[in-house]
């Protein structure tokens, strides 16, 4: 049986603060693998400061950040810090009375509906497929 890190519990203003990074610098979508996957939950925070991001992962005790790709000399390297799955969903839950943009509605929904559409064992019945897809559609409709 795997074992998943939890989310550490943060305090009002950690969460808040996160908050903050997360409507201004982050992502709260529904993302996939490949094609042929069904999508997941992921909450990501793209930055150049990798302080920053290495203080939002020791904060919350579970993601992982990876370098992006630098193309030009021009730009700068930058970072992402991303969880994903129930990891996503439990931070989520922590940060999301603290939400203020278009990032709100989609974890309210995300936090009513995600759990009750995603089988642990990845099994999916027509019906949950479809009722899945609905709320990927619905989901991913909400934008700035």
């Amino acid at each position: 049986m795997v074992v998943y890190k939890k989310t550490k519990s943060l305090n009002e203003a950690q969460a808040s603060y996160l908050a903050g990074i997360v409507d201004g610098e982050g992502t709260i979508t529904l993302t996939r693998r490949n094609i042929y996957k069904n999508r997941y939950l992921v909450l990501t925070v793209s930055n150049n400061e990798l302080s920053l991001l290495e203080y939002i992962a020791k904060i919350t005790g579970v993601g992982k950040i990876t370098r992006k790709n630098v193309h030009s000399v021009k730009h700068a390297i930058g970072y992402t810090y991303q969880v994903s799955s129930r990891q996503a969903l439990d931070l989520i839950r922590i940060i999301f009375p603290f939400l203020r943009t278009y990032k709100r509605r989609r974890a309210a929904l995300a936090l009513k509906h995600y759990l009750k559409l995603t089988p642990r064992n990845g099994k999916y019945s027509p019906t949950l497929l479809k009722r899945r897809g609905e709320f990927a559609d619905k989901f991913l409709s909400i934008v700035p």
